[in-house]
């Protein structure tokens, strides 16, 4: 009489709890690779709100002072800088109390600079 040995086969479950596990630490490393708008930085709020944030934007303080991404020192060169993915579209986050005519003046300059469209950042919630 011979010992006749089945081969058991593995748990299905194990393959996917590896390939959520796999998922997990991505979207962990790649939420933390995204640059951060200033921490001092309030965004105009609408009703409706808008979409996160996403690549190809510059932030417009409180005191009408532009905040270019790092290593971008102008309106030309962020749009040379823009990623593909953005289509030439420029974002701009302003601050809720930033000054009219420097946003009016940062759209000017970033559509002169070859902007295929400029397109305005808001938070979700209530109008102040």
């Amino acid at each position: 009489m011979s010992a006749r040995f089945t081969r058991r086969r593995s748990e299905p479950i194990l393959t996917l709890i590896n390939v959520v596990f796999l998922l997990l630490a991505f979207f962990l490393v790649a939420g933390t690779l995204a640059a951060r708008p200033p921490a001092d930085l309030q965004l105009v709020a609408l009703p409706e709100g808008a979409r996160a944030p996403e690549p190809g934007r510059v932030a417009l303080s409180a005191q009408g002072d532009i905040l270019w991404p790092e290593g971008v020192a102008d309106a030309s060169a962020f749009i040379a800088q823009l990623p593909p993915e953005a289509g030439g579209v420029a974002r701009i986050l302003p601050d809720r109390a930033a000054p009219a005519p420097a946003l009016v003046a940062l759209a000017r300059d970033l559509s002169a600079a070859g902007a295929q469209g400029i397109r305005l950042v808001a938070e979700r919630g209530e109008a102040p």
